[in-house]
């Protein structure tokens, strides 16, 4: 039984990056909030319901954990979007099981780096492993019947969303409720990137200490900064709501 607190109505599993992949890779729906996302909570029911529908929500977020603990709402370790893929991808269970999986990339280039850092890991993915993903839209439902009827005729045990924070947390969840079988979802948004090197690098000991924000503004300011200036309205919902769901306005 994995321990949760609630914060914003939503449930977040009180584990390590080691404890969330031993319950992972029995299946379920696996998220990482980022802190921008948190903040559509107060603005997209379908973003709400997929986190309230998860399986397992991963405290992705720094400003999150720090918030909480300032506030005394309760201490929840460290378990990073990154910090659960790199864990996963090297566990002996996940291995050994002889995972099929299967890859939503956002677009032809990061496919591309993507696979070739997979491959490079030993894990037995081909290009047809690999779906990419039309541009979902930022608010409302998203669902995607092509790729649905894909899964459904490959069968994968291991559903990875590379796709972003916001649509995919969506897609996962609507894929969880019309699938028929109990898959591995897991939204892990820009994660591989840091990996592969389509985006910035960034150190484990960085995204242990809540910096991975910072490598990433330092590496495309126009395009990091709004959106980290985005989640300070976490601190307002948060010390409003603490525990509760807020107002869809």
């Amino acid at each position: 039984m994995v321990h949760k607190i609630k914060l914003l109505g939503v449930d977040f599993a009180s584990v390590n990056v080691a404890e969330a992949v031993d319950y992972a890779v029995d299946g379920g729906l696996i998220l990482a909030p980022s802190g921008p996302g948190l903040c559509d909570l107060a603005s997209d029911s379908h973003y709400r319901d997929a986190l309230l529908g998860s399986d397992l929500n991963l405290t992705d977020s720094g400003l999150a954990i720090l918030l909480m603990k300032f506030l005394g709402m309760g201490t929840l370790p460290r378990a990073s979007g990154l910090g659960f893929l790199d864990h996963l991808l090297h566990s002996d269970r996940f291995i050994s099981s002889s995972p099929r999986t299967f890859w939503i990339m956002p677009n032809k280039q990061s496919m591309e780096k993507n696979l070739h850092w997979i491959q490079s890991q030993g894990l037995p993915v081909l290009l047809q492993d690999c779906y990419i993903a039309p541009l979902y839209p930022k608010v409302g439902a998203v669902e995607d019947e092509r790729l649905l009827k894909i899964i459904m005729e490959r069968q994968p045990s291991h559903i990875f969303l590379c796709t972003g924070s916001g649509s995919q947390e969506k897609l996962g969840y609507w894929l969880k409720m019309n699938l028929p079988y109990h898959p591995m979802i897991c939204c892990i948004g820009a994660a591989i990137g840091f990996l592969s090197g389509d985006q910035v690098r960034i150190p484990s000991w960085a995204d242990r200490v809540f910096l991975g924000w910072l490598f990433r503004c330092l590496s495309n300011p126009r395009r990091f900064i709004p959106r980290y200036l985005k989640a300070m309205k976490l601190i307002w919902l948060v010390i409003r709501y603490r525990h509760s769901s807020p107002s869809i306005v």
